[in-house]
């Protein structure tokens, strides 16, 4: 059987589908839905994204919004009733009976101020039959206006409204049983016989409260219910949604509540009048138009651009039976992810897995010449299966791929891909409800992105002072994430950083500064780049945090900060804990217990200027997670700190340590937002082959070269390395060490290292002064010629510096 979408789509123009949807809707019995479905068709076949009907009420001198769909009208400044003798385009075409079509210039112009979310506004105004009969109004965000076919659908969608003379529910005659009419002074409600049965309650013990039919409700749901039944949290106007009751057994019931909030006049209270209706009895004649609404509804209280995600995957992937939706925003020439759905990595292409919920695989859109066809164009587009696409798209939807460029206003405001694993028929409806959806979903989030202006601020400053993303580490994986506070325009102190060192260590650290402003910002961008600078150079962890410290002492600011810092030994599975005023670290253990590590800590960072910061020693297990965090995630008005410190054992214990991402993910849900929020987890999974090292002290005796150069030749041969190489080696070992005999004072020390068939040698003295390689040398040089030796010979080269002093490195590549 072929359904009514299918049946009014094709090739005919929008007019035409229009038309044939009104004979339709016309030609089926009266329902009390009816109006509501005409104006829908103003959403579909005219792109509107708000249509109402005004007529005359029991109050001649006013006209009163009847009946409306789409996007709630308080988006655009709209009032629920407006004066017949006023000035309005509303009332003006009441009074006239003829039509205004109003675009930017002629809006900014009027009498009333509204809020345009974007710079295409433009509002229609049609009347209903002769002067006098009420008007349709619609509301377009399209560039240009409502177009030639758009004007042509909406006139034909006013010549089907037939609006029957005001009634209220609970005026006149006995109330229908599905119907209720509550009172919202005084929370005395009516309701008729079926929505007692639906609740299980009887006509007898019901006591006329509402709130009595709300103790009945699913906790969770209790929020929503109360949005429509307080006043003060609804405005004037339509509203619908799904809530669930418990029942004396089984699973809870859904139920779905249709109602509108009347205006109370002289002598009376605002009611909500109704109807409630089984859920699960609906569902199953759920139209591509009411799945628009419904789309509609839910971006209307979309806050976030996240919001907007999770409202586009309820509205698509069931009904349209995908396999995976991914939404992306646009940033200048850069997709970044914001959704997908289903989140476990396995689901994706495996290109994908390198920038896993970050940017976009191959993120510049330059790239993906179909994804950037597409979004040039700004049409769907639809590709079945077996198609050419790219790896990073065909993979995608290998049985079929619909790509949605989201548009908002005069720019692109992201895209969507719709995937199928096995072939998909793409029908006319299900294109048609594509692109009615890739419109609203362009347009909430640009609502998104100027409602959340702020925490965008906030959160885009933040990840210019935080690494743009971690390093790859040898024998461990890392993920971090960050969440700003939602409390205003408040820029958090908190950071992370993860610093790979000599000799496969690796040093992370998490830290807080007092305070959310522009200075902790700023004081957390210095100590984040002073901590990484301390660390490069070699020092052991306690001397880190103490240079920290003192450096923090020395800028003079009121403010401090709290740090914890864990050097971990990849190779040896240990490491070293030092923490200054912070949390404790958390670790999972490989059999799924966690432990609260008791690690001895210091004062906070600026406190004191002899402060001491002991170390604690760490045993790490292959398969081990250590989980750092500021007080954000843990600690919170109505959560102390040793109750959110077990809470965050609990969960890393019950995660699963293989998708590290999704264990930071779930550890953030249901974060307090009173604050923001850092978290730094690294599992060890160890190093599959261990380097082989060996040092030496190089003594400042006459024979200190030929000690060095028996120390090596006796390393390199037990290594099992050729003698061409050693012999390259042992030339390399005499150059290094005799520059930092005769260059420097103090103690030298040669370290060897085979890691990967690759040999380095190093040479560590404590001059900080680097070696300099000459422009040129002359034939009577007596020196000078050590550098370019070892420069030619060696593989690279270079100096790092170290505690007190610098080492001089050079890499071979062994013959194999």
């Amino acid at each position: 059987m072929v359904s009514e979408g299918a049946a009014i789509s094709g090739t005919r123009t929008a007019p035409e589908r229009a038309e044939a949807a009104r004979a339709s809707l016309m030609a089926s019995p009266a329902t009390p839905d009816r109006l509501r479905r005409v104006l829908e068709q103003a959403l579909v076949f005219a792109g509107a994204s708000f249509a109402g009907v005004y007529t005359p009420g029991h109050d001649a001198t006013q006209l009163c919004l009847a009946e409306s769909a789409g996007l709630p009208r308080t988006l655009y400044g709209l009032r629920d009733c407006y004066p017949t003798a006023g000035a309005s385009p509303v009332a003006e075409v009441h009074r006239t009976g003829l039509p205004r079509w109003l675009g930017p210039a002629e809006l900014a112009a009027g009498p009333d101020s509204r809020r345009t979310p974007s710079p295409d506004f433009s509002v229609a105004v049609l009347p209903l039959g002769p002067a006098g009969g009420g008007c349709l109004l619609a509301v377009g965000e399209h560039p240009g206006g409502f177009g030639t076919d758009d004007r042509t659908s909406l006139e034909l969608v006013a010549r089907a409204v037939a609006v029957p003379a005001p009634a209220v529910a609970g005026d006149t005659g006995e109330l229908p049983e599905d119907a209720f009419n509550l009172t919202m002074d005084t929370g005395r409600v009516e309701v008729g016989e079926a929505i007692l049965r639906l609740f299980g309650i009887d006509r007898q013990s019901f006591d006329g409260r509402v709130e009595t039919l709300l103790g009945r409700a699913v906790p969770e749901d209790l929020p929503a219910l109360m949005s429509v039944v307080e006043a003060d949290h609804m405005s004037i106007g339509d509203r619908e949604l799904e809530f669930r009751i418990l029942q004396p057994t089984g699973p809870p019931k859904w139920l779905r509540l249709s109602g509108r909030l009347l205006p109370g006049g002289e002598g009376r209270s605002a009611r909500l009048v109704g109807t409630v209706a089984d859920a699960s009895t609906l569902r199953s004649d759920v139209t591509d138009v009411a799945r628009v609404q419904r789309l509609a509804a839910a971006l209307a209280t979309a806050g976030t651009v996240k919001d907007v995600g999770q409202a586009v995957v309820a509205a698509l992937r069931k009904p349209l039976r995908a396999d995976r939706i991914a939404l992306a925003e646009l940033e200048n020439d850069r997709l970044v992810v914001t959704v997908l759905d289903p989140p476990e990595p396995e689901a994706w292409p495996e290109v994908w897995r390198t920038e896993w919920r970050t940017e976009w695989p191959d993120a510049p859109v330059r790239a993906m010449p179909t994804l950037a066809a597409a979004l040039r164009e700004g049409r769907a587009k639809i590709w079945p299966a077996g198609s050419a696409l790219e790896p990073a798209l065909a993979e995608v939807g290998p049985g079929g791929l619909a790509v949605l460029p989201l548009p908002a206003g005069s720019r692109m405001a992201g895209a969507c891909l719709v995937g199928w694993d096995r072939p998909h028929d793409f029908a006319p409806d299900e294109r048609a409800l594509l692109t009615a959806c890739a419109g609203l979903t362009g347009q909430a989030l640009l609502r998104a992105h100027a409602f959340d202006a702020e925490h965008e601020l906030v959160g885009m400053l933040q990840r210019t002072l935080l690494p743009r993303r971690l390093p790859r580490l040898p024998g461990a994986v890392a993920v971090a994430r960050y969440l700003p506070t939602t409390a205003g325009l408040e820029v958090g102190g908190d950071w992370y950083d993860v610093i790979p060192l000599a000799d496969n260590h690796v040093a992370l650290v998490i830290g807080d500064v007092q305070g959310h402003n522009a200075g902790a910002a700023t004081l957390m961008g210095q100590m984040r780049t002073a901590l990484r600078a301390y660390a490069a150079e070699g020092h052991a962890p306690d001397v880190v945090v103490a240079h920290a410290n003192r450096l923090l002492l020395d800028m003079e600011t009121d403010l401090f900060a709290t740090c914890a810092y864990v050097d971990v030994d990849v190779e040896q599975g240990t490491a070293w804990c030092v923490r200054a005023g912070h949390v404790q670290p958390v670790l999972r253990h490989p059999d799924g217990t966690a432990e609260i590590v008791q690690a001895e800590g210091g004062p906070p960072l600026g406190v004191l200027a002899q402060a001491e910061f002991p170390m604690t020693p760490l045993r790490l297990q292959p398969g081990t997670v250590i989980a750092l965090t500021t007080d954000g995630l843990v600690e919170s008005p109505s959560l102390d700190l040793d109750a959110g410190m077990d809470r965050l054992a609990r969960e890393l214990s019950a995660a699963d340590p293989a998708h590290l991402g999704l264990v930071a993910d779930a550890l953030l849900t249901g974060a307090h937002r009173g604050d923001d929020v850092a978290l730094l987890l690294m599992r060890y999974d160890g190093l599959a082959v261990r380097p082989l090292r060996e040092s030496w002290t190089v003594w400042r005796v006459p024979e200190a070269v030929r000690h060095a150069r028996r120390f090596t030749r006796r390393t390199l041969r037990a290594w099992g390395l050729s003698r061409d190489t050693i012999d390259v080696a042992l030339l390399v070992v005499s150059e290094l060490v005799t520059n930092a005999l005769v260059h420097t004072g103090g103690q030298v020390r040669l370290d060897l290292s085979l890691v990967n068939h690759r040999l380095r040698l190093a040479v560590a003295d404590t001059s900080p002064r680097s070696p300099v390689k000459p422009t040129s040398i002359g034939w009577e040089a007596t020196g000078g010629r050590g550098i370019l030796l070892v420069e030619a010979v060696s593989a690279a080269w270079g100096t790092v510096p170290v505690s007190g002093g610098k080492q001089v490195w050079a890499d071979l590549v062994p013959d194999r």
